[in-house]
């Protein structure tokens, strides 16, 4: 699967309805319960839709290996986005997106991070936040693995600034920015 673009980010019930009537191919679950998670995806499926989910953010949900279970056989993720390691892990082992979250706080946790994400080769590396156009540049030089910028990014010139600066896409919760 190929991430480029705006990610839509969804939050909420209100921005769900309306990525289901859009022309996204796929949508980003930020934040939910464990006995919703299922019921959403299935009623995105019925809209063509890819769902990706950030495994650290659902409440309820333990991410190890029957955790991951869950995800990949009942409730049907294509992805998964996680700041851990093992998950990450788990997901390339399920065939599924993986997507490694770095927040970008200062170079030491960048060059930890960029060890780690040698050793678990993620399909992409997510950086937060995502206004930071050296910093996106030198994650995707350094790493060779497509960088999706995230967080902070509040208008237009934050998402220009940031494709042009080495992301392939960039997610976002701001429901303004879904369709630019």
């Amino acid at each position: 699967m190929k991430l480029e673009g705006v990610l839509p980010a969804v939050r909420n019930m209100k921005d769900f309805d309306y990525i289901l009537k859009s022309d996204h191919e796929l949508f980003i679950i930020l934040e939910t319960r464990i006995a919703q998670l299922p019921q959403i995806a299935q009623y995105a499926r019925k809209f063509n839709k890819r769902v990706l989910v950030h495994a650290d953010l659902i409440n309820g949900l333990k991410v190890d290996q029957y955790g991951m279970e869950f995800l990949v056989r009942h409730v049907k993720v294509d992805g998964i986005i996680s700041t851990r390691a093992n998950v990450i892990s788990m997901a390339k082992k399920s065939n599924i997106v993986a997507i490694q979250r770095l927040f970008a706080i200062d170079s030491s946790a960048i060059d930890k991070n960029i060890e780690l994400i040698e050793k678990t080769k993620p399909d992409y590396i997510e950086v937060l936040p995502g206004i930071i156009p050296s910093v996106i540049r030198k994650i995707a030089e350094r790493t060779g693995i497509p960088v999706i910028a995230g967080g902070l990014i509040k208008k237009e010139e934050d998402i220009r600034n940031a494709l042009n600066n080495g992301a392939v896409a960039i997610t976002t919760s701001n429901k303004e920015l879904f369709d630019l």
